[in-house]
């Protein structure tokens, strides 16, 4: 499994830029082709330039899983039904909240949110990303949990604040092996700086070797 570094738009935060599974990653419209090239390469992934609108910051505003992608009440009629043309599964979601990529944790195995999202979208997003377990709550003490790790259907890399139990407990939740870890050179908040699925994994170019190191046996690379 290849990992790199990158930066998108001349910034080692690609995680709030970028969102991605295991069949297609969406970027920031205007993207350089490089830059789309080495995402591709690297995630083994279709890329697709979009927007929630109007804005670039698809790691904030989008969630989801194999199954489907998620947007905020926010996102314009045309750019659903880009994504829609594309062929890929997305549904807009109508919680108070807007930012789903910092509210939700997802895989294919499990999905966690914030103590505070409605119930009945709670039970809705279940039902669309078809997961068996689900559950609110925070991470560290963290409410916006989807901001504090990155977890792929192989393993995960997470906010160094856990403690021992929430760790053992959250692998255990998610399915997969997880392990603490930082970003761009000391930053905790894992999603900035990391995007990853089940092929590679992308990180800011601020991200020293030790980290990559602790990064690539968290998410079980080989």
């Amino acid at each position: 499994m290849p990992l790199d570094t990158l930066r998108i738009r001349g910034n080692p935060n690609i995680g709030v830029y970028i969102f991605a599974n295991n069949k297609v990653a969406l970027v920031p419209k205007g993207t350089e082709s490089e830059v789309k090239r080495k995402i591709s390469d690297t995630l083994n992934v279709e890329v697709i330039e979009a927007s929630v609108d109007d804005s670039p910051l698809l790691g904030i505003f989008v969630a989801g899983n194999d199954r489907a992608i998620l947007l905020p009440r926010l996102a314009k009629e045309e750019e659903v039904r880009e994504l829609r043309d594309v062929g890929l599964n997305v549904h807009v979601v109508h919680t108070v909240f807007t930012a789903l990529g910092n509210i939700i944790l997802a895989n294919d195995k499990a999905v966690m949110f914030h103590k505070e999202i409605e119930d009945h979208e709670l039970e809705r997003i279940v039902r669309i990303l078809d997961v068996s377990k689900f559950r609110k709550g925070s991470i560290a003490g963290i409410p916006t949990v989807g901001s504090a790790a990155v977890i792929t259907d192989r393993g995960g890399v997470i906010h160094p604040d856990v403690s021992d139990d929430e760790l053992e407990n959250l692998s255990e939740f998610f399915g997969v092996p997880l392990d603490v870890g930082t970003v761009n050179f000391g930053v905790a908040f894992i999603k900035t700086g990391l995007v990853a699925n089940n092929y590679g994994a992308l990180v800011g170019e601020r991200t020293t070797g030790p980290e990559i190191m602790r990064i690539m046996k968290a998410l079980n690379m080989r």
